[in-house]
């Protein structure tokens, strides 16, 4: 738990800090503790500064360790109103915003949650991290409210500005995000020529090896689904060969703990383990169309075994994204090749997995289920 700010914090404040960082480390973290120390700051009568801060903390950790949304919910709110007269206090500001509307989407309060992003958006304009950042989360609610549209107008604006700071890494982000909302609309002539765009952006492009590698595997994945959905199969394979390659380089590379010199630059779109479970996936879509099914059960079992693995350490939604379009494509393939019985029970599978989601799959576009995931590097 940073103290931030320029001044020097108190002496009560940072030994407060102390014991709340140390309760929430604890194995297993004493979290009812650690609510507490935050809670006594306020028996201080703190400046702004701190007060703003603390309630975000208190408000990050209830969120994320209880069920007690409401109180976050409070507590998030006062970090935002009192962080946004103060001065030089962005880490504050927007992370409150951003962890906020979070909330109140999870709270069906979706009408709260847009309002609050489209006015941190106006005033981070200065912020580049954090004002590409809300962007991409504005556009990933609309694109949950499946409206495109909105969508695809955020990450056009989000490119744009990216362009003006000087990160074509990010324009390249937002770009391959719209890319894919245009191929969930079949907008497919909207399509080819930005893809084309992304493709010279991303080979020109000089940076962090690891993230240049996971852009041409993001434009890969658009270029594959694009064909596939235009029907023309044959020319999926050169995509196909040039995806299996850049997982192979993703694999040797060390992650680099450098920052990037750039502030817009701080984002990732997949970790690599994920990357290459999708690659997996696209490699099955292509099998299934052109008729290639044992290749097809081959990738599958691939890729869920891989899944297993992750989802013993990984809790993050998309991988059951994958496990359910895998399940989808493996069923068609037992009931082509007459195993019923096992199609029955991986029927079965995919329920399970809808009733674990809250009702979160049926909502997602049935041709390309992806959704968007640039994550902020934190």
């Amino acid at each position: 738990m940073a103290t931030g700010g320029g001044e020097s914090p108190e002496p009560w404040y940072l030994a407060l800090l102390g014991f709340a960082e140390h309760f929430r480390t604890s194995s297993p973290p004493k979290i009812r503790l650690c609510v507490h120390c935050l809670q006594a700051v306020f028996q201080f009568k703190p400046p702004a500064r701190i007060e703003a801060r603390t309630h975000l903390q208190l408000g990050s950790v209830l969120y994320h360790h209880t069920k007690n949304t409401e109180l976050a919910r409070s507590h998030l709110e006062k970090a935002w109103y009192i962080s946004q007269p103060v001065a030089q206090f962005e880490d504050v500001k927007f992370e409150a915003a951003s962890l906020l509307s979070e909330l109140y989407c999870q709270q069906n309060l979706v009408d709260s949650a847009k309002p609050l992003l489209r006015k941190a958006i106006q005033i981070s304009q200065q912020t580049p991290y954090w004002h590409c950042r809300l962007l991409f989360q504005l556009a990933q609610l609309h694109t949950l409210e499946k409206d495109l549209v909105s969508a695809c107008d955020l990450l056009g604006v989000g490119a744009e500005y990216a362009r003006v700071v000087g990160s074509e890494y990010t324009r390249a982000l937002f770009l391959l995000s719209k890319g894919m909302l245009l191929l969930m609309e079949r907008k497919l002539q909207e399509v080819h020529p930005l893809l084309t765009l992304c493709g010279q952006i991303v080979e020109n492009w000089q940076g962090n090896p690891i993230q240049k590698e996971s852009l041409r595997v993001f434009f890969l994945v658009l270029q594959v689904t694009h064909y596939l959905d235009a029907g023309q199969v044959k020319s999926v394979k050169p995509c196909l060969k040039q995806l299996q390659q850049c997982i192979q380089t993703i694999s040797t590379l060390h992650d680099d703990e450098i920052l990037p010199s750039n502030p817009a630059d701080l984002f990732h779109w997949l970790p690599k383990e994920h990357m290459c479970v999708l690659v997996y996936l696209v490699t099955v879509m292509h099998s299934m169309q052109a008729g290639y099914l044992e290749k097809a059960q081959k990738y599958t079992d691939k890729a869920l075994m891989q899944l297993e693995k992750l989802k013993m350490l990984d809790s993050s939604p998309i991988l059951s994204s994958f496990q359910v379009i895998l399940l989808e494509h493996i069923i068609m393939c037992r009931l082509v090749t007459g195993h019923k019985a096992t199609a029955l029970q991986e029927i079965s599978q995919v329920c399970q997995l809808c009733q674990q989601s809250h009702g979160y799959f049926p909502t997602m576009p049935p041709s390309f289920t992806l959704y968007l995931v640039c994550t902020a590097s934190l």
